[in-house]
């Protein structure tokens, strides 16, 4: 049949060709589908070290290639972490970040910190042999996990809200105490000063998570990651791309900071080790959020992964908190820690998400 002019045609051409200009085009002779690459970000799921077969065949079927989880007791061996290591590789995905805990002393710079050290030092070392490019942690003296709480979204989907209003006069805990920001930035210091030559020896980076949430005070004690400033503190304290952070568009937006111009601050120095990808709606910054769908939240999206593109972030990006929907209760999907928090089946959605992105951004 011959094509033949019509304005219909014509206006859907002219939609056709404006979509392709917005979304990009690939470069002249890539390959499509456009896949991740050396120096460009890589999506990971979490999942538990002894997670079955069948979680790790979805993983792959979702097409995720490198998969996180919450470390051993210290101090970690490195026969230990080998071995998950083959086990993840034997279903087709690399373990490429490991959660280190289990130093309360040093957090709290009590008595016992230095056996602590020795501990974490032993771990590094061991990720180092074993292959393991990243080592997470926290720092927090109190987690203030106590302020959230469920909301509805959309077709009544689970949403996580955090008010500091609800929680700030709750009193330290007996066995933790509270603590001052100056103390809790000393403590630090003495941490890191002492581990991150190790990383640096080993070929390990380690990646700080920001507090969240970002509350002034957490139980009475101060959180020396809940600003800007307090990151940008944190990587001037040992100036080595082994001292890092995880970089949050999300609560980088919780804080009232634009996540687009944070990014290109931590990545234009080489210290975002780790990336999390989510998104929220704020009412007033550090105090007052909501947890929401990608596609729904104040956070550009596509600005920040365009962003991390740009800056050829070669590291891991999670698309963690997924939103809770009815299909993860009715599959017998695990129940995530915080309230309005989806799992497997809501994952998938924040993968496809962030893979059209991905694709998107790699093909301007």
């Amino acid at each position: 049949m011959k094509d033949t002019f019509t304005r219909r045609n014509a206006l859907r051409a002219g939609a056709g060709a404006a979509l392709v200009a917005a979304a990009g085009t690939p470069a002249a002779g890539a390959v499509w589908p456009v896949r991740e690459g050396e120096a460009t970000p890589k999506l990971c799921l979490g999942v538990p070290l002894q997670a079955e077969e069948a979680r790790l065949r979805h993983i792959k079927q979702i097409g995720v290639d490198y998969v996180l989880s919450g470390g051993p007791p210290i101090p970690w061996r490195e026969e230990e972490l080998r071995a998950h290591r083959e086990r993840f590789r034997a279903h087709g995905l690399e373990l490429c970040n490991l959660m280190i805990h289990g130093f309360p002393n040093t957090i709290y710079g009590r008595p016992g910190r230095d056996e602590e050290i020795e501990k974490v030092a032993q771990s590094i070392r061991a990720a180092g042999k074993a292959g393991l490019p990243v080592v997470e942690y926290n720092f927090y003296a109190h987690r203030l996990v106590e302020g959230y709480y469920e909301e509805k979204g959309r077709a009544g989907s689970g949403l996580t809200a955090f008010t500091y209003s609800r929680v700030k006069d709750l009193p330290p805990l007996p066995d933790v105490g509270a603590h001052s920001l100056e103390d809790q930035w000393k403590n630090i210091t003495y941490f890191l000063k002492a581990v991150v030559p190790v990383a640096e020896k080993a070929g390990v980076r380690l990646a700080l998570h920001p507090n969240d949430p970002p509350a002034p005070l957490s139980r009475g004690s101060g959180q020396i990651m809940s600003t800007l400033a307090g990151w940008k503190r944190l990587i001037s304290i040992v100036d080595s791309p082994a001292n890092g952070i995880t970089y949050d568009c999300g609560v980088t937006r919780e804080l009232g900071e634009d996540p687009v111009e944070v990014a290109r601050y931590f990545g234009s120095r080489d210290r975002i080790n780790h990336a999390h990808y989510r998104n929220v709606r704020v009412r007033k910054p550090y105090e007052d959020y909501t947890e929401v769908w990608l596609d729904e939240g104040e956070v550009d999206m596509f600005a920040v992964m365009r962003e991390l593109v740009r800056l050829k972030y070669p590291r891991h990006l999670y698309p963690e908190h997924a939103r809770a929907i009815d299909l993860d209760q009715t599959c017998g999907s695990p129940k995530p820690y915080y309230p309005g928090g989806g799992s497997v089946a809501s994952e998938i959605y924040n993968v496809a998400y962030a893979r059209a992105m991905l694709q998107a951004a790699l093909s301007q």
